[in-house]
């Protein structure tokens, strides 16, 4: 009965060990989309752009503007976090395509600063 207890007090020890385990090495890195790309794919497709947000349009909605156009991007208030963006803040959204009567937009999900 010890040894059964040792034995089982051993594999919980290394599932847990495995479970906390992670890959530390390079990864594959997530390629950048153009507006024009985006407001082409279907809705649920998932998306990081590169360029700046230029203006508020309404509630949540801002219009976000790349070297191939623009889109509408929903950016909720809590992911603002105190950052203040300008016009000529160039940022990095992820974010998921979305639809509505309005047409394509982003429901972003994470906003970066590049610098």
């Amino acid at each position: 009965m010890k040894k059964l207890l040792i034995l089982f007090s051993m594999c919980a020890i290394f599932i847990a060990s495995d479970a906390a385990a992670q890959f530390s090495g390079p990864g594959q890195r997530r390629e950048t989309t153009t507006t024009d790309q985006a407001r082409r794919m279907v809705p649920g497709r998932y998306v990081t752009l590169e360029g700046n947000i230029v203006s508020h349009i309404r509630e949540d909605y801002y219009l976000f503007r790349d070297a191939s156009g623009e889109i509408r991007v929903q950016i909720e208030s809590q992911l603002w976090q105190g950052r203040e963006v300008n016009p000529n803040t160039r940022v990095r959204l992820r974010g998921e395509v979305d639809t509505s009567i309005r047409g394509r937009y982003i429901w972003v999900e994470a906003i970066q600063i590049i610098e």
